[in-house]
């Protein structure tokens, strides 16, 4: 059996993955060798090729609202901080804004938020209803009180492109990728042993289990934890609609529906109901949800969406955080050199850059740097205080 050894093993090369690796990979005071595993390298199934890759920074909690100001303004320099050989890669990001609408009911939840997201200095606009029919007048607002609308800062963007971006970027400075898949982790005095799929072993000082929902909650409990994180499936539609609405956003329906636009149609979905909403790892698309749900809610909303032409779909997984719906970042109390980044519940693509940051920080120097990423840590877990966010999506 043959025998490898790395300084870092990184467990999923996808979008958070690399991202780790990139950023370890290009500090001046990190000289180890890094091994990234992943068990899909044609990336077809990822939930980084089959996100809505969306980012915002209408969140409930602040270091959710953070984290976001860090990654907008990474993307925003995408191609100087992961150019290559003269090569700057773009990411196609449009900051054409999230609009949250707000019933009567939750107009006063709507406003607490929009204070929290302008005190840490994020650029986001609160209108009233005639404020909303000045600035989209294709929207139906009889039922609405209110909505909150990014100015800048929030929008979509490629996210395969990115993923691609931070994995082409590790391995110019010296990442070692291997298609292959984590089966067996154990302890092996003060680092790990990993047994891959292929037959061989990686002697690890230090483990990353950024594994997703493809097995990201499995090498927890074989590393003695056990995390509530579960693989949930997530359809996404996409449509076309033969009348121009300018200056549409992605737009969160009060039921949660979304819709945003994609090249010169739109894509949408909805989560599902909490008691249809189990553990899953097929990849069949329920059209139903889109023909009895997501329709008409957007033909309700949008009444010239009315009349469309559908479109392909896909369905990809959330690697599911139950207890709290935030991911689990950083080292583990107890595991030496066992560190997580998991459980981003459909968040990762857009907090990827600042988590492979703090990541990169955190196994170098022993504590975060950049963005205090602790209010992430497990240790909520551990004491049963979830870190509470009311802008689940």
């Amino acid at each position: 059996m043959n025998t490898r050894s790395a300084d870092v093993v990184i467990v999923g090369g996808a979008v958070m993955g690399s991202s780790i690796a990139c950023q370890l990979a290009q500090r001046d005071d990190f000289t180890g060798h890094i091994v990234v595993l992943e068990a899909d390298p044609t990336y077809q199934i990822c939930a980084s090729a089959r996100s809505a890759a969306s980012i915002r920074q209408q969140f409930s909690s602040a270091i959710n609202i953070e984290i976001s100001l860090f990654s907008i303004a990474y993307l925003r320099a995408i191609g100087e901080n992961l150019e290559v050989d003269g090569e700057h890669p773009v990411i196609d990001l449009h900051e054409g804004g999230y609009l949250f609408l707000a019933t009567p009911d939750k107009r006063d939840l709507l406003q607490q938020n929009h204070a929290l997201q302008s005190e840490l200095g994020a650029d986001i606009g609160f209108f009233d209803v005639a404020g909303l029919k000045r600035r989209f007048p294709w929207l139906k607002t009889s039922d609405l009180a209110a909505g909150c609308h990014g100015l800048n800062g929030e929008g979509w963007f490629d996210g395969y492109g990115l993923m691609q971006a931070f994995r082409k970027k590790a391995r110019s400075l010296g990442v070692a990728y291997l298609p292959a898949k984590a089966e067996r982790l154990c302890k092996d005095g003060d680092g790990w042993s990993i047994e891959l799929g292929t037959g061989e072993t990686i002697s690890a000082g230090v483990v990353v289990n950024a594994a997703g929902a493809s097995g990201g909650s499995e090498l927890c409990r074989q590393a003695g934890l056990d995390v509530p994180i579960h693989s949930r499936k997530r359809c996404v539609f996409s449509f076309d609609c033969r009348e121009a609405l300018p200056n549409f956003p992605l737009l969160i329906d009060p039921n949660g529906t979304y819709v945003r636009p994609e090249g010169q149609g739109y894509i949408c979905g909805v989560s599902p109901a909490d008691q249809d909403d189990v553990d899953c790892n097929d990849f069949d698309v329920d059209h139903a949800m889109f023909e009895e749900h997501i329709w008409p809610t957007l033909a309700e909303r949008v009444p010239a969406f009315e009349a469309i032409r559908p479109g392909n779909a896909w369905a990809g997984h959330y690697d599911m955080n139950l207890f709290d719906h935030n991911a689990f970042v950083g080292a583990v109390t107890g595991l030496d050199n066992f560190y997580l980044a998991l459980g981003f519940s459909g968040h990762g693509l857009q907090q990827a850059p600042a988590v492979g940051r703090g990541l990169a920080e955190l196994i170098t120097t022993g504590g975060y740097e950049t963005l205090d990423l602790a209010p992430l840590g497990l240790d909520r877990l551990e004491r049963g205080k979830p870190l509470l966010e009311r802008n689940v999506v």
